[in-house]
């Protein structure tokens, strides 16, 4: 079968705005100390996964975890798995290696840098079993919607590096992004909607998960979460 053609670019417009934040002197140490063990520099070459943890094994990959709490359960909850995550803010990184060493988790890694540059040019085609994206920033006025990571470029992106079968699972408390999301997806010829109904995933089908910072907040503000579940053909 024809793969899918990485129709992608180098995006000058971020989908994320860098800001200093306050990094404890806990993080600190961590990113000090803990980033041998659990970092993988950025490169311009594909990574072979296989080396990177220590043995072959399906990989999932989640792109903008936050302080890391949703992906050290997941890969605590399986360690026949291998989850690799990739964020470019300090404390939310040195937050996870803090919590990943007093685990001992031995099948998490974690890359510090822009997830565009890391799924075109560090990961391999068809070399992911899965990728999650749960709530990235929506960028709710009409004049940011370009810097919206979900893009038709990266949807094709997305599923150029997942193998056949393997899952795309997003997720959103911002109803229009939902729309935005699903008609991308819905677009892409290489995904298949898990949804019976063609749209979303009903909350029973969603894995059971830790809510993030972001879903709690969207929550209290009375926000309905929306979920996405899409297969690689």
């Amino acid at each position: 079968m024809q793969q899918p053609a990485d129709k992608s670019s180098h995006r000058a417009i971020r989908s994320y705005v860098l800001r200093a934040g306050r990094i404890t002197p806990a993080q600190q140490r961590a990113l000090e100390q803990h980033w041998p063990r659990f970092g993988v520099e950025f490169t311009a070459q594909p990574l072979d996964l296989a080396r990177v943890f220590g043995r072959v094994a399906p990989c999932t990959l989640e792109i903008g975890f936050g302080n890391g709490e949703h992906l050290l359960e997941r890969a605590r909850a399986a360690p026949t798995h291998d989850f690799l995550g990739v964020e470019v803010h300090r404390p939310g990184i040195g937050h996870l290696l803090l919590a990943a060493s007093a685990a001992g988790v031995t099948n998490l890694r974690v890359i510090a840098h822009d997830a565009v540059d890391v799924l075109r040019l560090q990961l391999a085609p068809g070399s992911l079993s899965e990728v999650q994206l749960l709530f990235p920033d929506p960028w709710p006025k009409k004049r940011h919607h370009k810097r919206r990571l979900v893009q038709p470029d990266v949807v094709a992106l997305l599923a150029s590096r997942l193998r056949a079968g393997g899952r795309l699972h997003l997720a959103t408390d911002w109803e229009p992004y939902a729309q935005h999301m699903l008609l991308l997806l819905s677009g892409c010829e290489w995904l298949v909607n898990g949804a019976t109904d063609g749209g979303f995933i009903g909350a029973d089908a969603a894995e059971s998960r830790r809510a993030t910072r972001f879903e709690r907040r969207g929550e209290r503000l009375g926000h309905q979460v929306r979920e996405l579940l899409f297969q690689r053909r």
